[in-house]
């Protein structure tokens, strides 16, 4: 089969891999009919090469049609359509029963000290082979695929896979009280689902911040107030003004480790990525450090008492954090890879309305066919021809 394979820093290429097939009793192979690229995609594309091998399949927001089932697998059969959440979990383990399947002790990648496996997402989560692919093998398939409705583009359903629930739990995570202010760092596909699901649940502001004209233009559609970064000297105090001399009641920071303005940090990942992967591997691990300048604006934005909610991928390990700040103002924070499942009983209602609330069929802004995902992540990582969303089509 065809598949997107990283072979080193900005190279990745389509190429011929063995078709899977079934290696458990548990397992599914799903014939992938669209399949996303994540933002958190391009941190394997720049930053996190070394704990990736030249032939890993990436990808990790697939659906696509059931082809075979192994025999413990009932709950599906051949020809159910089926969204593939992006973590790995059993459902039956101590943490899945407590609807926390980014942590199942199940596929917990212990070796790396990590939680649930990812497809498509590195040796630190089990370097399972991902859904950039004509075909996928889905481990526990039996709890984790989500099953959906044979009507309608698969874009209704696609976002199940990641960027909808992880929106959905930013937003819970940040519990904005009822009619209070919430910001939002970054109008990515995240971000711009973050502020959408706000409005939903019925946030009586939202905020987004932003620096790409064509992200600010499609929230500011979305009814969302909305503030460049490029006007503005200062973000916090900004925000501070803004929302009644205090700030947000929450902050949802939906950027993560790349952030733009961080040159110290993007200079050590930088100096990290020309290291042999073993010593780079070592240095990540011991003393790795992100770009901070949208977390510590969102720690400094948010009023005393608030919350601070990360749905940004972040991994460094030496972060400097403004802890005698924080502990003062009393912030909250909350952060942590999404339950998919958790979520997707709360969703599926949203979606399966004709009047589609949350928007998703204006999020894509460019379906390409696989052949051409070396292009798309790079047209997706410079921001390229008004590049907000790329579903590639196996």
């Amino acid at each position: 089969m065809k598949a997107l394979t990283w072979h080193g820093k900005r190279d990745v290429r389509v190429t011929e891999v063995p078709d899977p097939r079934i290696e458990e009793p548990t397992d599914a192979i799903v014939r992938i009919t669209s399949t996303a690229i994540c933002g958190s995609d391009l941190h394997l594309y720049e930053v996190l090469g070394p704990y990736l091998k030249p032939g890993d399949i990436l990808g990790h927001e697939p659906m696509g049609v059931v082809e075979e089932v192994g025999p413990e697998v009932t709950r599906l059969k051949p020809g159910d359509r089926v969204v593939v959440p992006f973590n790995i979990a059993c459902g039956k383990c101590w943490m899945c029963r407590r609807q926390l399947y980014a942590q199942c002790e199940t596929t917990q990648v212990r070796a790396e000290g990590k939680g649930a496996a990812l497809f498509g997402y590195t040796s630190l989560y089990g370097s399972v082979p991902g859904g950039q692919a004509e075909y996928l093998r889905v481990p526990y398939a039996e709890f984790g695929p989500i099953t959906v409705p044979e009507s309608g583009p698969d874009e209704r359903w696609l976002y199940l896979s990641d960027i909808l629930p992880t929106a959905w739990q930013a937003v819970k995570y940040a519990d904005t009280p009822p009619g209070g202010t919430l910001a939002v760092f970054g109008l990515g596909p995240v971000g711009q689902f973050c502020a959408r699901v706000a409005q939903y649940l019925g946030v009586g502001r939202v905020i987004g911040l932003d620096l790409v004209p064509e992200r600010l233009e499609i929230a500011r559609r979305y009814g969302v107030e909305v503030l460049d970064v490029r006007d503005v000297d200062d973000v916090p105090g900004t925000l501070i003004d803004l929302v009644d001399g205090r700030g947000p009641d929450a902050v949802i920071d939906a950027v993560g480790m790349e952030a733009h303005g961080s040159p110290a940090g993007k200079l050590a990942q930088a100096a990290v990525g020309l290291l042999p992967d073993r010593l780079a591997q070592a240095m990540t691990d011991r003393v790795g450090v992100d770009r901070l300048s949208v977390l510590h604006a969102a720690l400094k934005s948010v009023r005393r008492g608030g919350t601070v909610s990360l749905s940004g991928v972040y991994g460094g390990e030496l972060d400097p954090m403004p802890l005698m700040e924080m502990f003062d103002r009393g912030v909250q924070l909350r952060m942590g890879q999404c339950h998919v499942r958790r979520w997707v009983d709360e969703i599926m209602p949203l979606l399966e309305r004709d009047d589609d609330p949350l928007g998703v069929a204006d999020l894509c802004s460019h379906r390409m066919p696989l052949q051409r995902a070396p292009e798309a992540y790079e047209m997706f990582q410079s921001k390229q021809d008004g590049c907000v969303k790329v579903v590639l089509e196996p």
